[in-house]
């Protein structure tokens, strides 16, 4: 990755719509160059240009983090059986006191306690939870600062 890639990259992070011609444009290079560099930063998984959706527009009323904590399981397995459901976001595997941490977004605080109940916790391996529910946002990006080089 040089510096012209990450510059466009910055630029399709801030607007995953701009028109290749306006980036061009705005670095004096052909518009070939910005999509060859596009498809290719693509095509290595570097990049991937989607829709981005507001939970909260979009009417979820309960978003929360649960620490989940594994015994005699897989935590690949668990993880994997936790990504299943259409209430999880995210699951990732973190140090500390907890093994997985899973984000979630429920219509409402009944739903949450259903997922909780009668999903997350019947799953095998999982031995303990706890749940955070998210009271404020202070701050949620997608845009990632590219690494510079060494």
């Amino acid at each position: 990755m040089d510096d012209l890639d990450r510059t466009i990259l910055e630029l399709l992070q801030s607007d995953g719509r701009k028109p290749f011609t306006e980036i061009a444009n705005q670095l004096n290079v052909s518009e070939g160059t910005v999509r060859n560099r596009v498809t290719r930063m693509i095509d290595e998984k570097m990049l991937q240009i989607v829709g981005v959706a507001d939970p909260v527009k979009m009417g979820y009323q309960v978003s929360a983090l649960i620490g989940v904590s594994i015994s005699g399981g897989n935590i690949e397995q668990v993880a994997e059986a936790t990504a299943v459901f259409e209430e999880v976001s995210d699951v990732v595997m973190v140090s500390g006191e907890f093994d997985l941490m899973v984000s979630v977004y429920c219509d409402d605080g009944e739903h949450l306690s259903d997922f909780l109940s009668q999903k997350l916790r019947l799953i095998e391996g999982i031995a303990h939870t706890q749940t955070f529910v998210i009271l404020r946002n202070f701050k949620t990006t997608n845009h990632l600062r590219p690494v510079s080089p060494t």
